[in-house]
């Protein structure tokens, strides 16, 4: 409903008849609303509900008569302005709009008319099949929390046969392969060996590395080296380089290595040279695999097979998925018998459906309907079978959900897929459904965490706050998806040379590995794309104004830096855009065309060929864009006008990335009252005296940025007498400073310490002057990660009781050569997980140590805190430290 509702105004203001513009689109949003509740009767997996796709149809057709007659709009005014309004020009414009008016109006008619027919079938079949309708009622009570525990049920015995072999004997390295098919708990099992305390304890590295079918050798050594050593400096290694350096880091030390999802030999045999046998020290490496063929290849001795769970321990898992380990009720006993004999004891399986009736009705009824239609898919071609129970999850989930679960697959297999990116797409390519009094961020992830509960995302990663910034798709589940995709037309994946015929017919298009090489053959007809999404490094198009269409453009990934590059002029003639995310050749400063982009809610841009912090000028008609809710200059150069008096308040705008110098003062507050995440760099450099103090008594208006959560700030030499004027909103969560080395802390973390909601504090640079840091009490309150970098002068860090640091989990110092010691009272903290330390003197390392053998004398080896110290060359001798729960690595430097 969003898409055309979002249009109203638009429409209203550029067409003459405004009355009836107004009729005319409220029959339209009507007809939608109806169709967007449609639940489709037809189950069977290979053929779509005609009427369904009808119903797609005429959305769409809605869609493209009302934004082609906005872009056409905007492009004849642009041009009229553009000419010299003599009366006569003028007259023919008028005259040329009058008639674009009642072609608008008839296209748009037609598509009322079909909206109304397909209303009509729609109600007849409601009424004729009413017991076919699924629609999911959903619980109010608590949901579950979003990360779920991996739950591992009947594999009890396997676990200990396994964890036996891996520690049984300090032998010669031995590779353990755990075979079985998609969603039989391989990755289980193998996560949680990987994590069981006997494990940690025995082996002094642990790394974790997914292979699956489109391995990148290079790649995965560097993810292994980098698990092992903490080396963040291997980014330019040619393949070679980092055989030989995995190698050596490996050599003499006892690791263990898991390669999941290994899908062919070759990979093995690429990299199986990186990974020293070093008689009797007791190294392993496990792979998991679909492939059983495998097994003899890496062990011909011993090899895991996992088998299907048994009756009881199927019925286990179940009731953990649905009740959270409480009993099945009376009532539904038999019927959930029933439905967990139909799942064939697969886990993921049983996890699925379990996690799609948890988020149900709890009746007899209701259950019963999933039961028949589970009893008319299953077959014995195992495979097979598990895509057609996968595929009831999706058959079940709310209409709403559909799109953003089907969208997953357009990542790669295995692909960690970045929460705050993938919610963008979903806002632009309309997926959330508008809610009063949230913003469409806070749908998405609401969204997001009603497909993880199903189980049908995993989450990867979480962030300091506990939120999801990761996740992922089971390669089973995005192997369904794609079916469901393809039989619904959804989206086209392009890999190699596509039928025109289908390009044409598809409204999204997204390039995957090798579809670069199409780009030329089929850029043509992609004029009606309205979603590109470019998944494959060097994607380039030469000419991307001639999708005018286009409201999602992804052809720049900010997490991997892959994109084609494009001229920017180019890129802003794109003006139904909503999502712009892209590679630009350099330039100095941004077309004033940009206000044409009438809709554009996220632009990210990235200049391929510049250094960081080149200035680039934003024109002043960037404060026009009112439906703007995110803009990211990566490479933090961008210089903002100050806006106009009486323009229209970006009240939709949340992030704000990459400006430099930004000038802060009560207008430009009032323009941006919703931001939520700045990243800001300040430079003295082109500045006249007059403007370094404009911009450093701006400092205190950051406190009247009442939503802000997420502030990132560079300040450059010269600012560092003018950061006493820092004021911080009390609704900060995460704060990242980069300070000069004259700045001083004391004064700076005296007032950050009052800030109620931060959970994470990093700071680099600047100088302790009096050498001492005295936390107070009640200070800190919710910190959750505090990093200090580079920190000057700090030799005495006192804390009078733990209670400073009441929540801290990790803590992380790097170059603190002067730091006598860690305050014992940190060992305190109950919910300390992570100490770091780097380059830091050897009485900080030495009181680190302490902290864990007080611990360890309370508690046992068995610690949830791990301390990990990286150490110079010179001081070697505290690798004698070195214990399970300790860690030390000595750099060669």
């Amino acid at each position: 409903m969003r898409r055309i509702g979002g249009h109203r105004c638009w429409i209203s203001r550029l067409l003459l008849k405004k009355k009836r513009a107004a009729e005319t689109l409220t029959k339209t949003e009507r007809g939608k609303d109806f169709l967007d509740a449609y639940i489709s009767p037809v189950v069977d997996d290979h053929e779509a509900d005609p009427l369904e796709r009808r119903i797609a149809d005429a959305v769409y057709a809605a869609e493209d008569v009302i934004e082609s007659q906005i872009v056409l709009q905007i492009h004849n005014r642009s041009r009229i302005r553009g000419k010299m309004s003599c009366f006569i020009n003028l007259f023919r414009a008028r005259f040329k709009c009058a008639t674009i008016e009642e072609d608008f109006y008839h296209d748009l008619q037609q598509v009322i008319e079909e909206m109304n027919l397909i209303k009509k079938e729609a109600m007849e079949i409601a009424t004729a099949a009413d017991q076919l309708q699924r629609k999911v009622s959903f619980t109010h009570a608590a949901s579950s929390s979003t990360v779920k525990e991996s739950i591992m049920v009947g594999f009890d015995q396997v676990l200990r046969e396994v964890l036996d072999k891996l520690t049984e004997d300090h032998g010669s390295l031995q590779i353990i392969p755990i075979m079985g098919m998609g969603g039989i708990g391989k990755t289980t099992l193998a996560r949680h060996l990987f994590e069981h305390a006997v494990v940690k304890k025995h082996f002094y590295i642990r790394a974790w590395t997914t292979i699956s079918q489109t391995y990148n050798v290079r790649e995965t050594l560097r993810e292994v080296l980098f698990q092992a050593s903490g080396d963040l400096g291997s980014d330019d290694l040619s393949e070679r380089e980092l055989r030989l350096k995995l190698y050596q880091y490996l050599w003499g030390r006892r690791y263990l290595i898991i390669m999941d999802d290994m899908w062919s030999i070759e990979v093995w045999d690429k990299i199986r040279f990186s990974f020293p046998d070093c008689k009797n020290n007791g190294s392993r490496i496990i792979v998991t695999t679909r492939l059983s063929n495998l097994n003899l290849q890496l062990n011909e001795y011993y090899g895991v097979s996992m088998k299907f769970l048994d009756e009881a321990s199927s019925m286990d898992l179940f009731t953990n998925t649905v009740f959270g380990g409480e009993s099945l009720p009376h009532e539904l006993e038999d019927i959930g018998k029933s439905i967990v004999a139909n799942c064939k004891g697969l886990p993921l399986s049983i996890a699925t459906i379990g996690g799609l009736l948890a988020k149900s009705e709890r009746t007899t009824e209701y259950w019963m309907r999933i039961e028949q239609n589970l009893n008319s898919i299953v077959n014995t071609n195992n495979d097979e079978f598990c895509l057609k129970i996968l595929r009831m999850s999706y058959t079940y989930l709310p209409n709403y959900l559909k799109p953003c679960f089907l969208y997953m697959g357009v990542f790669k297999e295995d692909r960690s897929i970045c929460v705050s990116m993938l919610k963008k797409l979903w806002v632009s390519e309309g997926f959330l459904k508008p809610v009063s009094g949230k913003c469409l961020e806070t749908i998405g992830e609401e969204y997001l965490k009603e497909l993880v509960d199903r189980n049908l995302i995993l989450v990867d990663k979480l962030g300091v706050s506990g939120n999801v910034k990761f996740c992922k798709i089971h390669d089973l589940l995005r192997d369904m998806c794609l079916k469901v995709v393809e039989k619904e037309r959804f989206y086209h994946i392009i890999e190699k040379s596509p039928s025109v015929i289908d390009i044409n017919e598809r409204r999204r298009v997204v390039f995957q590995n090798g579809g670069r090489g199409v780009i030329s053959e089929v850029s043509r007809s992609l004029s009606h794309a309205r979603s590109i999404i470019c998944d494959d490094d060097g994607i380039n198009f030469e000419r991307p104004h001639n999708f005018r269409l286009l409201r999602t453009f992804k052809a720049y990934d900010k997490d991997s830096y892959r994109g084609g590059v494009h001229f920017v002029g180019a890129v802003f003639q794109l003006v139904n855009s909503r999502h712009l995310a892209v590679r630009v050749h350099s330039v100095t400063k941004f077309p004033s065309s940009i206000n044409l982009l009438w809709n554009l809610s996220t632009l990210i841009v990235y200049e391929s060929d510049s250094e960081y912090w080149r200035e680039v000028v934003a024109p002043i008609e960037i404060w026009k864009l009112h439906q703007l809710r995110h803009l990211e200059f990566v490479k933090e150069g961008l210089i903002l006008p100050d806006p106009p008096s009486g323009m229209v308040i970006m009240e939709n705008l949340q992030t704000l990335k990459g400006v430099m110098n930004l000038y802060l003062n009560e207008e430009v507050v009032q323009k941006i009252p919703n931001v939520k995440k700045l990243r800001l760099i300040y430079k003295y450099k082109g500045l006249s005296k007059v403007k370094q103090t404009e911009r450093a008594n701006s400092f205190s208006y950051l406190e009247c940025l009442s939503k802000l959560e997420n502030l990132l700030c560079r300040f450059h030499y010269g600012y560092d007498e003018y950061l006493q004027r820092l004021t911080f909103p009390h609704s900060l969560k995460k704060l990242n400073l980069f300070l000069y080395y004259h700045a001083e802390l004391e004064e700076i973390l005296e007032k950050i310490g009052w800030l109620p909601l931060l959970h994470k504090l990093v700071l680099h640079r600047g100088t302790f002057k009096t050498g001492k840091w005295d936390t107070i009490e009640g200070q800190f309150q919710s910190l959750k990660l505090l990093q200090l970098n580079f920190c000057q002068g700090l030799k005495s860090w006192t804390m009078a009781e733990s209670s400073h640091f009441r929540v801290l989990q990790e803590l992380r110092l790097r170059s603190f050569d002067e730091l006598e010691e860690i305050p014992s009272e940190v060992g305190e903290i109950p919910t300390l997980k992570s100490i770091y330390l780097e380059d830091c003197s050897e009485s900080a390392v030495e009181s680190a140590k302490k902290i864990v053998q007080e611990q360890e004398d309370f508690q046992g080896d068995q610690l949830d805190l791990h301390v990990r110290a990286v150490v110079p060359k010179r001081h070697e001798r505290l690798q004698s430290l070195a214990s399970p729960n300790f860690e030390v690595t000595v750099r060669a430097y």
